[in-house]
């Protein structure tokens, strides 16, 4: 099998790679990105491409899979209208292009649901207003059912790792917690080994449409915020929508404003089709979250 990898530069790669070149059958793989990866392998080509720029029927020839990894998740000050055009428009016409491959897998994500307790793959698409990576990745997601059903959408929750986003790293090893009434709501995350072995299985598997991902465990900031014996600090939520929304305009850091509409509201998620279909598990726990 010869698997072109988008995003190939992103903190997922950086785990996916080693392994899916290490998998039986996979004879090639080819990365594009607009970044280095830094990733070498004698079965490893990469290529350094713009996504919404690329000529897929040239550069999709001769493969037998696709991974679409590449996404705008912390844009910063970048223009609202380039993150869609990479993350819905661009991707669009990625898909387009490879309608014609065997297998295709797309990493989409657990917040196109918003809000909700023990969901599954039914469960309503509903992103928080103003979270854009959300919105996006739901209507990339509702293109698809309609236009390639085909399609693997693996939707994780939190990814965290040792390779995971600096701000969700930052987020996971602050004493600081928003201060609810109740103490919830509650979530969960995902190990980034356990999503390259969720994508590794998509690919070997007789698989199509969308597949939850999460490590059954829930938690709540508080207990994060907590982990390691250490003494949480609990912050009024808009102290810390004020801190954050400033940190944003600012420097463009921590994602937009909308990242903060999610403390509302627990998230968690039914991975029991993910297990029965894909014979796939989160088998890394808590103490393996940024390890």
């Amino acid at each position: 099998m010869k698997v072109f990898v988008t995003g190939a530069a992103s903190h997922l790669a950086a785990a996916l790679l080693p392994r899916l070149l290490a998998a039986p059958g996979v004879q090639a793989v080819t990365g594009l990105d607009v970044r280095a990866s830094g990733y070498a392998h004698p079965r490893y080509r990469e290529i350094r491409a713009d996504l919404c720029r690329a000529d897929w029927d040239a550069l999709l020839r001769g493969q037998d899979a696709l991974v679409h990894l590449a996404y705008v998740v912390m844009r910063g000050h970048l223009p609202l209208a380039r993150m869609r055009a990479v993350n819905v428009d661009g991707a669009q016409r990625l898909f387009d292009a490879a309608a014609h491959l065997p297998r295709v897998v797309h990493l989409s994500s657990a917040s196109v649901y918003g809000n909700g307790e023990n969901l599954a793959e039914s469960a309503p698409s509903a992103p928080l207003p103003g979270f854009h990576y959300a919105q996006h990745k739901a209507q990339l997601e509702a293109w698809l059912e309609a236009h390639h059903p085909q399609v693997v959408r693996l939707r994780p929750h939190v990814i965290l790792g040792p390779r995971a986003q600096p701000f969700l790293r930052r987020l996971a090893g602050t004493r600081f917690y928003p201060k609810t009434p109740d103490g919830l709501p509650h979530y969960q995350f995902i190990h980034e080994d356990d999503v390259a072995d969720a994508i590794l299985a998509a690919l070997q598997r007789p698989a199509a449409g969308p597949y939850n991902l999460a490590y059954p465990m829930t938690f709540t900031l508080r207990e994060l915020a907590a982990r390691g014996g250490r003494r949480p600090i609990g912050l009024p939520l808009w102290v810390i929508g004020a801190l954050h929304h400033g940190a944003w305009l600012l420097a463009g850091s921590g994602g937009e404003p909308g990242w903060l509409a999610g403390l509302g509201g627990s998230l968690t998620l039914d991975c029991r089709r993910a297990e029965r279909e894909l014979g796939w598990r989160a088998r890394r726990g808590p103490e393996a979250r940024l390890k």
